[in-house]
């Protein structure tokens, strides 16, 4: 990502600037987290980068080609699981393949991936006799069956419980590791962040910045490096608390200046 800049125009046809010139480097593999208090543009900035919005200045490479539009070397997994109701778990990922290959090539491939998520008992079902979880794990098999070079993931497990999210953030790193791909992932939460990542991407609000860069080498699986967590956890946190609070200084003194 290179000098990124988004505006919009309100409601009085006044410019707004959302992302002010956000520069990151990605390595090929890594898992990386975009963190930061909501309005700091973090899912504006992963739909630039899967070229469902378009930046107003700056530019998206990948592997050194520019992005300008959707490709099949970006996988979206969003928030809502979007599946087809009328279709089942297989179909469902079945449907973004029918262009690329044969059916029956395409129901393969559907299934390797529904295995990888450990579906293979629910290929028939239908997205109403699954719970949030499961919806979530056909959504990924759904874009990884594309076989994307990269994998973006717009807070995926936000509207989850906390027990489903634990078992699918064990999933998810399976899936990482098996898969090497390279993982961009936006939350807000700092424990998912720092459980996941390579890398958490600090963003600050009011433009978005990227506030800091900063690289977890905490060993793999991290459930039982808790202290280390919990101190870069606290860090975060008062870094976080700075920035919304100068923001909500700012805006007060913004009110009374009117």
């Amino acid at each position: 990502m290179n000098h990124i800049y988004k505006r919009y125009a309100n409601k009085d046809k006044q410019p707004v600037e959302i992302l002010h010139d956000i520069n990151l480097t990605i390595e090929k593999g890594q898992f990386i987290s975009i963190l930061g208090p909501s309005g700091c543009g973090k899912s504006t900035l992963l739909s630039i980068v899967a070229g469902l919005t378009e930046a107003t200045s700056g530019e998206i490479l990948v592997e050194g080609r520019q992005v300008t539009k959707p490709g099949k070397d970006r996988g979206m997994v969003f928030q809502q699981a979007a599946l087809f109701p009328w279709l089942n778990v297989t179909e469902n990922v079945m449907f973004p393949l029918k262009k690329e290959m044969s059916k029956t090539e395409a129901e393969v491939q559907a299934k390797k991936f529904l295995q990888m998520v450990q579906l293979s008992k629910y290929v028939t079902h239908y997205p109403h006799e699954l719970s949030g979880g499961m919806q979530q794990r056909v959504a990924i098999a759904r874009a990884l069956a594309m076989n994307p070079e990269i994998l973006l993931m717009d807070e995926p497990f936000g509207a989850l419980d906390e027990q489903t999210r634990s078992r699918l953030h064990v999933q998810l790193e399976k899936i990482w590791i098996e898969t090497q791909k390279t993982i961009l992932f936006v939350t807000h939460s700092i424990s998912e962040s720092l459980k996941l990542s390579d890398r958490v991407i600090v963003m600050g609000t009011k433009p978005g910045t990227i506030l800091q860069d900063i690289k977890i080498d905490i060993p793999r699986p991290r459930d039982q490096y808790k202290k280390e967590m919990f101190e870069i956890e606290e860090y975060i946190m008062s870094f976080l608390k700075k920035e919304i609070d100068k923001v909500v200084r700012e805006e007060l003194e913004d009110e009374a200046g009117r």
